[in-house]
């Protein structure tokens, strides 16, 4: 891998998942924040680049490939395969969570008043990632695989009420970073997901399927962020300068 100061942290994490560990070690946001350059993450965790560069490497050479490579997929591909794994789990853990941090707070918010701010803030992701996934589902993930379609079949680029896709784009991107924004809210709240000492079992899991669930949105982020939005930006102006 070519990793160069210029280059973005999304598209190196875009080219193989596995440089993503080396990102979360440094505390460096490769999802939300993706379109960072090398040098510019470097200096602003006070880190040398040729130090990043050797632990990719190393992660490269002796990690295992994470298989089926997300950046040679269609956009419909991509696009049914986020609908389908990461809006599907945050719709099967949303709840399971909910009922978990509702049960905290009235048997642990008396020796664990976090737990309020807690429950207030996945609460909060919880109606505003609803909001989010509708949109995609029912506006952009459509628009984009009719673009592709478009494309397939040399038909008429289709003109959406939105003007530009990179209207909904730069929307959707922007709820992802209050979302990651959230997520290191919740992080700071649970100590960096570790329960207390006194936790219950219910304590445990709950906090462990908050860092579960923080994970899954990374990559669900990074899928978005750093692969389907760039292609699909690219994608309508390709059609739009062959229809010119």
């Amino acid at each position: 891998m070519n990793i160069t100061p210029d280059r973005t942290i999304g598209s190196i994490v875009a080219e193989d998942f596995r440089a993503a560990s080396v990102f979360t070690r440094h505390g460096i946001d490769f999802c939300c924040k993706g379109g960072r350059t090398v040098e510019e993450v470097c200096r602003g965790k006070d880190l040398d680049a040729a130090t990043l560069d050797r632990e990719i490497t190393e992660v490269l050479q002796h990690g295992k490939p994470t298989g089926d490579d997300p950046t040679t997929w269609t956009l419909t591909h991509l696009a049914e395969h986020i609908e389908q794994v990461h809006h599907g789990y945050v719709n099967d853990r949303t709840p399971v969570l909910l009922q978990y941090l509702a049960k905290l707070c009235k048997v642990h918010g008396a020796e664990h008043p976090e737990l309020f701010d807690i429950t207030r803030e996945f609460e909060a992701c919880a109606g505003a990632m609803a909001m989010h996934m509708k949109k995609e589902e029912l506006l952009l993930f459509p628009f984009i695989k009719r673009m592709e379609l478009a494309q397939r079949e040399a038909s008429p680029v289709p003109v959406p009420h939105f003007g530009t896709v990179e209207n909904p784009v730069n929307m959707m991107k922007h709820e992802h970073e209050e979302e990651g924004e959230r997520f290191q809210r919740i992080a700071a709240l649970t100590n960096g997901y570790t329960p207390p000492s006194d936790g219950c079992n219910t304590y445990r899991a709950a906090i462990a399927l908050l860092q579960e669930f923080e994970q899954d949105l990374h990559r669900h982020i990074h899928l978005e962020n750093n692969i389907l939005f760039p292609k699909a930006v690219e994608l309508e102006q390709t059609l739009q300068h062959a229809s010119a």
